[in-house]
């Protein structure tokens, strides 16, 4: 499926999905991903030495809180719990866009305890593949948070 096929799907679904179809709509399809993602360098970070708790709690609090919110949020859709309302259209915007901002100072920060680790060879290597997931989980939740902010003007 191309980029065109993508946005000319979006344009016409712009109500929130329900059952089934969240997984398979898009942007609530990138949900899956940024569970994944994040899952991932929750992971990853778990499994680290972790010698810059200042840096890494930070991202540990990130990764593990945005996965509890985006499952939850992502249950509740499937569930059908929003009914079409325009709230949860906002709401959705809202959450994806401090969930870019918290990922991306997160993974700032990965990304700094990855070159403090530079020497510690297996820790370092964990890092860098969690400071790469983070950014890639960054890059998942801004295209969510750009295509959710889109859905709710053309709502209002």
């Amino acid at each position: 499926m191309s980029a065109v096929n993508i946005a000319q799907t979006y344009a016409t679904n712009s109500a929130l999905p329900s059952g089934i179809r969240t997984c398979l709509s898009f942007p609530e399809a990138l949900m899956v991903l940024e569970l994944i993602f994040g899952g991932l360098v929750w992971i990853l970070v778990a499994a680290t030495k972790v010698s810059l708790p200042l840096l890494q709690g930070w991202v540990m609090f990130v990764s593990v809180t945005l996965f509890a919110f985006t499952l939850i949020l992502l249950i509740l859709y499937i569930l059908g719990i929003h009914k079409g309302r325009c709230t949860w259209i906002l709401m959705d915007a809202i959450y994806h866009c401090v969930a870019v901002l918290f990922y991306l100072s997160a993974a700032v920060l990965q990304a700094n305890a990855t070159i403090r680790t530079w020497n510690f060879g297996r820790i370092y290597q964990l890092n860098i593949a969690a400071t790469v997931f983070a950014f890639f989980a960054t890059l998942l939740y801004l295209i969510h948070a750009l295509f959710s902010v889109l859905r709710w003007k053309r709502s209002g």
